[in-house]
């Protein structure tokens, strides 16, 4: 697969805690450079992000991140908020508590509630495979189809493990016919991200791209 057609597909990430603007601005200037997706970034950089880089840029950000036990309500805030500063696209990370306790109901109802606060920007819901059994993750597909969102998305990066091509087929399989699919987490080579977007995947979420597709090495995600 030639470089050209996976950068498209990337969510250029990084969501380090203690990164810097430095460290933004280099990142927004590859996605620029290489034509990727986006650039996935903490929600304190988009105001600033979108004030030196204008609309040259889709800037992707994270809601109830990384852990997601945050309440609904507070997700929603930060999903306006991140909307109201810049962004266009938003991946929220579902309550796993909800999921062991068996309230997909409460789970649906919350990405409904995010859904309704970013409009029509995209949503992504992180579910945390790496967490979940089998039947979890297609209640969870269920939840995420019934919700409107846009994506159903793997891992937050910051979990036990990432992306599973099994995980992905099995999405393939219980997700709704307007629900993408982005893999996220542990994908370090050319042939890892080969391997996610022939699976099926629309988005891959990683650090990594740029240095691997332009000869250097992969950094974490």
């Amino acid at each position: 697969m030639q470089n050209e057609a996976i950068f498209p597909h990337i969510d250029h990430t990084l969501l380090k805690p203690d990164c810097t603007w430095e460290q933004i601005q280099k990142l927004c200037d590859e996605a620029i450079r290489f034509h990727t997706a986006s650039v996935c970034v903490p929600p304190a950089y988009i105001e600033r992000i979108r004030e030196k880089y204008g609309d040259t840029l889709t800037i992707c950000t994270v809601i109830g991140f990384p852990l997601g036990y945050a309440t609904a309500q507070a997700k929603a805030f930060e999903a306006v908020d991140a909307v109201s500063l810049g962004a266009d696209e938003v991946d929220m990370v579902i309550n796993l508590g909800d999921v062991k306790n068996g309230c997909f109901d409460k789970v649906t109802a919350e990405i409904a509630l995010v859904r309704k606060a970013v409009g029509e920007k995209v949503l992504k819901v992180i579910i945390e495979t790496c967490c979940l059994t089998q039947e979890e993750k297609i209640r969870l597909c269920a939840c995420v189809t019934k919700a409107k969102a846009d994506y159903i998305k793997t891992s937050t990066g910051f979990g036990s493990a990432g992306a599973k091509l099994e995980d992905i087929e099995l999405f393939k399989q219980h997700i709704g016919k307007n629900v993408k699919i982005k893999a996220a987490g542990g994908i370090k080579t050319k042939q890892d991200l080969e391997a996610f977007l022939n699976a099926g995947c629309d988005r891959i979420g990683t650090s990594s791209a740029v240095a691997l597709l332009s000869g250097g090495e992969a950094g974490g995600y």
